[in-house]
């Protein structure tokens, strides 16, 4: 079934407000096994009660810091969709208040794919739409699906990019019946010794095919989001790409696959650090190619927006107010990285520490 003007209308308004002005996306959707992990690493148990305080950390910030400037969307998990502050407001409504749009991740993993070599394929299609319906009407406007690529020997593999395509495109298209902006995520993983080129490479061949499929399925282009990785070395290259560098791979990468229609594209952090996460996505928006990047070229950080949060706060009550300090940095910062006006300098707890997790999950 097609959709019609008011569907449309509506999924091109939420896709805007999300990244229209320099805004970004605050990836809070970690499953309760990856947030234990980062509770681990600040010694804090990994309890209901500890997920909901750090995510009302997260979304409590004073009015006066004006968070919405910079963010336009939070993705959830589930568990914290339905979730509420101590005092009982649902963490729903304190994002909208604060101008920022509610999304819900959807998928459910990935699963190894048969007939490859170790590559895998996204799982969750079987009852999405009786749960997107679901989170439309707890509040949810946006809806995110991560698939991953492989860079390695004989990899990625033709079927495993089809298969991720396919996959993706049915997703996205699950979502817009429902009313949810779907964010297509087919990140190709920066574990490995690959240069920039072969990076490019295999990014072009996966977004190419990811298109096509949407086509196929008949993606309502201009009521969607991209979050792809960006285009650089692998993390064990010994040859490092210059932000520069990055910039051009990557906006050349876009322009070669990305239809004009769609309305942003928001990149996944990959395990930088905040800082070269920040850079990079300052590179890309200062590259100089007038008239040919037509999209909102923008943010979607767990990590990268994240790691200073979580040092600062230690767990502790009287620690929240410097933790939200760090997150309404970083936050400002990928603002103006979105405009091409980041200068640099923006230090936080977490300095230039490397987050790059080997074979990363959420």
């Amino acid at each position: 079934m097609s959709l019609s003007n008011e569907q449309k209308k509506e999924l091109r308004e939420i896709a805007h407000a999300i990244v229209d002005g320099g805004k970004g996306i605050l990836a809070a959707d970690e499953s309760t096994g990856t947030i234990g992990k980062r509770l681990a690493s600040i010694n804090v148990e990994n309890t209901e009660d500890n997920r909901r305080a750090y995510r009302e950390l997260l979304f409590t910030l004073p009015k006066e810091n004006n968070i919405g400037e910079s963010l336009g969307g939070c993705i959830l998990f589930e568990e914290t969709l339905y979730q509420s502050t101590a005092d009982g407001k649902p963490f729903v409504d304190l994002l909208n208040e604060q101008g920022i749009v509610p999304g819900i991740k959807v998928d459910k993993g990935v699963v190894p794919l048969p007939g490859t070599n170790g590559e895998t394929v996204t799982q969750g299609i079987d009852d999405l739409n009786a749960r997107c319906a679901k989170y439309k009407k707890a509040g949810a406007q946006f809806a995110k699906w991560r698939a991953v690529i492989k860079i390695g020997e004989n990899m990625p593999s033709q079927l495993a990019i089809q298969e991720n395509a396919d996959t993706l495109a049915r997703y996205a298209t699950i979502c817009q019946a429902n009313g949810l902006v779907p964010i297509v995520e087919p990140e190709v993983l920066c574990d490995g010794t690959h240069t920039l080129e072969q990076c490019r490479e295999v990014t072009e061949r996966v977004l190419a095919v990811t298109y096509k499929s949407c086509y196929d399925h008949h993606l309502y282009l201009e009521g969607s989001l991209l979050k792809p990785n960006m285009v650089t070395a692998g993390m064990q290259c010994p040859v490092k790409a210059t932000p520069a560098q990055v910039g051009e791979a990557t906006v050349v990468t876009l322009q070669r696959t990305v239809p004009a229609s769609v309305v942003g594209i928001t990149f996944l952090s990959g395990g930088q650090s905040e800082e070269d996460a920040t850079v990079n996505l300052n590179a890309i928006n200062q590259y100089q190619d007038p008239g040919r990047k037509p999209w909102f070229l923008s943010f979607s950080y767990g990590r990268a927006l994240q790691a200073s949060v979580l040092k600062a706060w230690q767990g502790k009550k009287e620690n929240v107010g410097a933790a939200q300090g760090e997150l309404k940095k970083r936050a400002f910062a990928n603002h103006l990285a979105c405009l091409g006006k980041y200068s640099g300098g923006v230090d936080g707890a977490s300095g230039q520490e490397s987050l790059f997790v080997a074979n990363h999950t959420y």
